[in-house]
């Protein structure tokens, strides 16, 4: 929901504005590339968008790219899916995320912190050295170009090491997170045939120690392409018979050798969260990634030499590989492996305020746990350095906006970001330049003419519409892997709307240009032909301190009705009785409207999630449909299967 009040939560002032990066790249870009020197940011959108070709060869110019060999053109093919980028250039992502050592070489590039909270640095040179000698060794082992190799690990330096070695050799990165189970591990990595394994012998989390041994020997039985398996003892165990040591790989003092491979040469593959069928293997190139990121990170997260970025992640969700490509901007990158509430609700502001992050990046759940916990982040922790506060993975209720700026700081920049781990970026959310309303994401990102269409194809502004993007971006999918005519790939983004991405989010984008998202448009809300995102239910019902969390859905019934439960967790010690049914009722009528408000109101021990921690909407509709649990979802992509079966016996009893 769009924000009534006209006036800005935020404002950034003069000061601000004028040493923002993407200031002065607009005005080098005026000067050389004829783009606007006034309008500020939406005239620079329109021209990047406009100009489309033009804006990438600033991008790459602007940020020093370093072809090995030049490209013929910006963009051949331009249509989607397909677009050619940079045909004809080489080089490598490795290169650019650590040319900062050749300046920096005592500065950390990497700040790693476990559940005690305390930051230990890996500098520039030491994280070069590391990756130089682990490439040798991987070559040495028969890495070629195009080779996979896979990671369970967790988000510790090691990970971003064995990455970083990869890409220099021309190999293609997968990870894992070492909470996922042997089969949903293998459902990724068999896809991908991986010829090398980096795993540890288990992880820490929540004050205990997990032991991922067992899990790891199913992995190397099921995994019959691997050629070496890569020990890495965080829990202090010896290394297993005919494994090698990470230690031993990386104790030489080789210079990185980077290859130079072509523009869209595969440098990793990200998994859909595959709530349905096996996930969707998606391929992104080592070109597209690099000057996409450095647009993102270096532009929109106005982040540099100096900078501490901070992302509480797990090496599963694409945030991670998002976060790694802050070497790419000279930014020190914060990896923090442990439980986000850990030893309390206030763990990540800790984080923060001992890491010196100017930039920390979390989730949307966990902003709202913090409000509902009554924790106070300015109060309690030195939150100085912060100068922005970013969010994903569900949209930013407004009492986020609003918690976030009297808690944390009202001169706070609030990046509620919006994208998806099909290009592994953001489609909308942070511009350092422009104001902050609450609700909004603030505009669309450069070079993504990104807008919200209605069924027929036609452009709405505040209306809501499917979330589409026009025109190609160097980092939308090269493809999917195992999709060898690209069928699963067109029919996933470019079915609706022939040769133009639909990203399968209700978006408005409003008279002022910002963005509001509305939620998942395939499980959708559609009450007597008006559309509503389940967010706004969210953040309507989550205000009330008896509710924990909230689920809804919308069926479809086979007479023509609809039927729109929604299901409650409630907090400890709260009931379903009469009066908080009322109160639920109420609210949603006040805040939302009367259509919103559902047919039953069901009490349920949890959510289900996916292991990235998204509610799992789709399957559950499809459970009440009567479809069987192992048609309507992947049980190795839910965080506790067990809560399924509630669904199954309400399909049951209700048919």
């Amino acid at each position: 929901m769009t924000s009534e009040n006209p006036s800005p939560l935020w404002q950034p002032d003069g000061e601000r504005i004028a040493r923002a990066r993407i200031t002065g790249f607009q005005a080098w870009a005026a000067e050389h590339h004829g783009a606007p020197a006034t309008g500020g940011y939406a005239s620079l959108h329109r021209w990047s968008v406009d100009e489309l070709d033009t804006f990438w060869q600033a991008v790459t110019e602007w940020f020093d790219v370093r072809f090995t060999t030049p490209y013929a053109r910006v963009l051949g093919d331009r249509s989607m899916p397909g677009a050619q980028w940079f045909p004809g250039a080489t080089l490598n992502y490795a290169e650019h995320a650590l040319r900062a050592a050749d300046t920096r070489p005592d500065e950390p590039a990497l700040l790693h912190v476990d559940e005690t909270h305390d930051p230990v640095p890996v500098a520039w040179a030491e994280l070069r050295r590391q990756v130089g000698s682990l490439a040798a060794e991987l070559r040495a082992l028969g890495v070629r170009p195009g080779d996979r190799v896979s990671g369970y690990l967790p988000n510790i330096p090691q990970a971003v090491v064995a990455l970083l070695a990869t890409a220099a050799v021309g190999g293609v990165w997968t990870s894992c997170a070492p909470d996922f189970g042997a089969r949903s591990v293998l459902d990724r990595f068999q896809q991908v045939e991986p010829v090398v394994l980096f795993t540890v012998d288990g992880y820490r989390y929540g004050g205990k120690e997990h032991d991922r041994r067992d899990t790891v020997a199913e992995l190397r039985r099921e995994l019959p392409t691997l050629r070496a398996v890569v020990h890495i003892p965080l829990l202090g165990t010896p290394a297993p018979e005919g494994t090698l040591e990470w230690s031993a790989l990386t104790s030489g003092d080789t210079p990185p050798v980077y290859e130079a491979v072509p523009f869209d040469h595969p440098l990793w593959v990200l998994y859909s969260s595959g709530t349905t069928g096996l996930p969707k293997a998606i391929v992104q190139s080592q070109g597209g990634i690099l000057v996409e990121h450095l647009k993102q990170l270096g532009l929109h997260c106005d982040l540099g030499p100096g900078d501490r970025f901070f992302w509480y992640t797990s090496t599963g969700w694409m945030m991670w590989n998002f976060l790694v490509s802050g070497l790419l901007t000279g930014t020190t990158i914060v990896l923090y492996d442990g439980s986000p509430g850990h030893p309390d609700t206030g763990a990540q502001w800790r984080i923060a305020e001992r890491t010196g992050a100017t930039l920390y990046g979390t989730s949307a759940a966990y902003v709202m746990a913090c409000r509902k916990a009554g924790v106070h982040p300015s109060r309690d922790f030195d939150l100085s350095r912060v100068q922005c506060v970013a969010t994903t993975g569900s949209p930013l209720p407004p009492d986020g906006f609003r918690w976030l700026h009297d808690e944390v700081g009202d001169d706070l920049w609030i990046a509620s970001v919006s994208g998806g781990t099909d290009v592994c970026s953001c489609f909308a959310g942070a511009v350092p330049t422009l104001p902050v309303h609450i609700g909004e994401l603030q505009a669309p990102g450069l070079g993504t003419d990104l807008q919200s269409w209605d069924p027929g194809g036609r452009p709405l502004t505040g209306e809501v519409g499917e979330l589409v993007v026009t025109n190609p971006m160097p980092s939308m999918p090269v493809r999917f892997w195992n999709d060898p005519d690209g069928s699963r790939y067109h029919d996933s983004y470019f079915d609706m709307y022939p040769g133009v991405w639909r990203h399968g989010d209700w978006i408005t984008v409003t008279p002022r240009g910002s963005v509001v998202i509305h939620g998942r448009s395939d499980s959708t809300l559609n009450r007597q032909g008006v559309r509503m995102g389940s967010a706004d239910i969210y953040e309507a019902v989550e205000r009330l301190p008896e509710i924990k969390e909230s689920l809804v859905v919308g069926i479809e019934q086979p007479d023509g009705g609809y039927w729109m439960p929604l299901f409650v967790h409630l907090a400890p010690g709260a009931e379903l009785d009469d009066a908080l049914l009322d109160r639920i009722k109420r609210t949603i009528r006040e805040q939302l409207s009367p259509r919103h408000i559902p047919d039953e109101v069901i009490e349920v021990p949890a959510i289900p999630h996916t292991l990235t921690g998204k509610r799992i909407e789709v399957p559950v509709k499809r459970l009440l449909q009567g479809t069987p649990l192992e048609k309507a979802v992947n049980p190795g992509s839910i965080d506790n299967l067990g809560l399924l079966g509630f669904y199954e016996d309400l399909a049951r009893k209700r048919a």
